[in-house]
């Protein structure tokens, strides 16, 4: 892999940018300190801004790797920050990135999560030069498979009890897309 680092990307109405510690009071506010939102996710429901501050600088710091991919979702024309999307497993072996991503209940089913994903997909392939890119969702949430559908991943299957999440261990739904599925398209 050719690895870049967390770059900006624009799209038609979004800004995936670096976190800023500035971020951190508007995301505890949007997204960290609820509980749907966090409850098919892997890490707590946030109890104070502090919490989201700590974890924003933890992030921050890593930045100066080139193989440290971590974005907020903003609105271009606000940089109101609304979610975060990253890479949550690097497999250097077989050049893979696996993504993951979170967003404001406001603006589910508006396709903001879809739009970030896929404006990530042509960095990773074309940039990056990854062979695969790789998600998955709790099979109890099958909005994030949707998400991963319309950006034309396919589902590689469901992997009993693989993971663990707020709700406990849980079945997973696993999609991918290789290079040669986004250079066919």
């Amino acid at each position: 892999m050719n690895h870049k680092g967390t770059k900006v990307i624009l799209t038609e109405r979004l800004k995936l940018r670096r976190i800023e510690l500035s971020d951190a009071d508007m995301a505890f506010k949007n997204w960290c300190s609820d509980p749907d939102v966090t409850k098919f996710l892997t890490w707590p429901t946030h109890k104070s801004p502090d919490q989201t501050k700590a974890i924003f600088e933890s992030w921050i710091k890593e930045y100066s790797r080139d193989d440290y991919y971590q974005w907020a979702i903003c609105f271009k024309d606000t940089d109101e920050v609304f979610g975060t999307i990253s890479v949550v497993e690097v497999r250097e072996k077989v050049d893979r990135v696996e993504i993951g991503y979170c967003i404001s209940k406001k603006y589910w089913h508006q396709g903001y999560t879809s739009e970030a994903l896929a404006a990530l997909l042509p960095f990773f392939f074309e940039e990056v030069e990854v062979n695969s890119v790789c998600l998955d969702h709790d099979i109890n949430n099958p909005n994030s498979g949707r998400v991963m559908k319309k950006c034309g991943l396919k589902m590689d299957g469901i992997l009993r009890q693989a993971a663990k999440n707020n709700q406990g261990i849980v079945d997973i739904a696993v999609y991918s897309m290789t290079k040669e599925d986004y250079f066919k398209n």
